[in-house]
C-alpha cells in the first residue's frame, strides 16, 4: 500500500550557528534556573528533564498525583520557547484525539487533515497511563520517528519534537500499565518526589506563588538556539574506555538472574545520548564514568522487566537491580 509523506509543520528554523559552546551551556543552566523557580526544592529533576530534551529524547515523570509533574512540564515548555500542547489522557480517548482526523470539506468535496495536539514541538501527555492501550500506541510512531500516519499519509512533526509524559502509579484506580515497547521509547524516567520540609513550608505560606511564577516565565531559548544546543550535545565525545564501561553495564542487565528483559539496543543509544547531555551541562566536551553511574537508574530501570511481579513492584526491583549492577561493574581508571 502506497504511503504519502507530507511535512505538515515545515522546518522553518535552522540551528543558530553563531552560538558558542560557553553561551550554549550558560543558556542551558539558565533554563534549569528558571524552571527551578516554579518547582521548588527539586533541581535534580529539573536538570534531568532539560538534559533529556537537549539529548533529543522523551521523559517519563512517574509519581503520585499532586507533586508538580504537570507544572514541571509546563515550565520546561515555556523556558525552551517551544510550541506546546497538553493532552489529558482519559479512558474514553481515541487515537484520533491525539493524532488528528481527516475532515470532509463539503464545499470542495474532499477531505483535509485537521491536526491533533501531537503536532507541536513539546507535548505534555498528562496521565498517559489512564488511556487505553490502543490510544497509548498512537504515540509510538510519533515518539520513535517524529511522524504520524493517518489514512496512508505520513505527516512529519515539527523540529525539535519531544514528549513529556506523566504517569500515576499503576495501583491507582483507572490506570493501565504502559507496554514495554512504549516505555522503551522514553529516554529517561524519573520521580519528582515530595518536596523537602523547607520547600513545602514555603508552599504553605505562598500556595499560589509557583503558578503565578509559571505564568510570568519568559522563554530562555529560541528554536534555533535549542537546535544548536542539541547539535553541540551530540558532538560530546565518548571515549572507547567509557563506551566499554557503558556497554558492560548494558550487558549485565541482559545476564542478571533477576531481570527477564534487559536493555535493548534502543536503550543503549538513549543512554549514550543522555550521558552526552549530562557531560555538556557539566561543562565538559567528553563523558566520564561518573556520568554513566549518575544516569544508569534513570535510563535503564523503566526498561527492565523483573519476572513474576506486578508493574509497581517491578520498577522498585528493577531499580535495585540496576544499582547492584553499577556497584559491581568495575569503573575504569
Amino acid at each position: 500500500m502506497l504511503q504519502v509523506t507530507q511535512n505538515l509543520a515545515p522546518d522553518e528554523h535552522a540551528p543558530d550557528s553563531q552560538l558558542t559552546g560557553s553561551e550554549a551551556r550558560e543558556l542551558a543552566h539558565q533554563c534549569v534556573d528558571a524552571v527551578s523557580t516554579v518547582l521548588w526544592g527539586n533541581r535534580k529533576a529539573v536538570r534531568m528533564v532539560i538534559a533529556t530534551v537537549l539529548a533529543r529524547g522523551h521523559a517519563l515523570l512517574e509519581d503520585v498525583p499532586g507533586v508538580g509533574k504537570t507544572t514541571l512540564a509546563r515550565a520546561v515548555a515555556r523556558v525552551l520557547g517551544s510550541s506546546f500542547a497538553r493532552i489529558q489522557f482519559t479512558a474514553d480517548m481515541l487515537p484520533s484525539d491525539v493524532l488528528g482526523i481527516q475532515v470532509l470539506d463539503s464545499e470542495l468535496g474532499d477531505f483535509h487533515f485537521k491536526p491533533g495536539p501531537i503536532m507541536h514541538q513539546l507535548v505534555l501527555a498528562d496521565e498517559v497511563n489512564r488511556a487505553s492501550p490502543k490510544t497509548q500506541s498512537a504515540m509510538l510512531e510519533a515518539m520513535a520517528e517524529g511522524a504520524v500516519t493517518i489514512d496512508d499519509r505520513t505527516y512529519q512533526l515539527p523540529k525539535p519534537f519531544g514528549v513529556l509524559a506523566t504517569q500515576n502509579p499503576v495501583e491507582h484506580h483507572g490506570a493501565y500499565p504502559l507496554p514495554e515497547s512504549q516505555l522503551d521509547r522514553f529516554m529517561s524516567s524519573l520521580s519528582v518526589g515530595y518536596p523537602g520540609d523547607e520547600a513545602e513550608r514555603a508552599l504553605l505560606k505562598e500556595p499560589t506563588k509557583p503558578l503565578s511564577t509559571l505564568s510570568e516565565l519568559e522563554p530562555v531559548l529560541t528554536t534555533p538556539q535549542l537546535l544548536a544546543i542539541q547539535a553541540r550535545v551530540a558532538e560530546v565525545e565518548i571515549s572507547d574506555v567509557v563506551a566499554d564501561y557503558l556497554l558492560a553495564i548494558i550487558n549485565s542487565t541482559r545476564n542478571h538472574p533477576d531481570i527477564v528483559l534487559g536493555c535493548s539496543p534502543r536503550g543503549t543509544q538513549a543512554f549514550a545520548c543522555m550521558v552526552r547531555a549530562w557531560a555538556f551541562m557539566d561543562g565538559r566536551a567528553f563523558v566520564i564514568p561518573d556520568d554513566v553511574k549518575a544516569l544508569a537508574n534513570a535510563i535503564l530501570a523503566h526498561r527492565m522487566v523483573v519476572g513474576g511481579v506486578n508493574a509497581g513492584v517491578n520498577r522498585h526491583l528493577a531499580g535495585a537491580a540496576i544499582d547492584e549492577i553499577v556497584s559491581q561493574v568495575p569503573v575504569p581508571r
